[in-house]
């Protein structure tokens, strides 16, 4: 079981940390740092969209619009940290 639990700890981290390199990414793009001409910008983006584009669209549907604001990554990376807290301070320490 702890094996289990390792295993899904490592997957949200993993998760977290393409989050936080997609919103850099976006950032980086939308001030023109670098250009999605570059076809291995373009990839990595296109890779970052879709691993993280289906957990922040139902998000960003419910989230008022702010103005050009997007926090939905932040919600999304505050709710992982929450699950993983949840996870292993009230579920794992039960199992052993």
């Amino acid at each position: 079981m702890h094996a289990l639990f390792s295993i899904l700890d490592l997957v949200i981290n993993i998760y977290i940390w393409i989050l936080i390199a997609s919103a850099v990414l976006s950032w980086l793009v939308a001030f023109n740092v670098v250009n999605t001409s570059n076809r291995i910008v373009y990839m990595i983006g296109d890779f970052l969209y879709r691993a993280t584009e289906p957990a922040l669209a139902p998000i960003r549907r419910i989230l008022p619009n702010l103005g050009g604001i997007d926090i939905s990554p932040m919600i999304l990376i505050l709710l992982l940290i929450f699950l993983r807290n949840l996870l292993f301070y009230d579920i794992y320490p039960a199992l052993t």
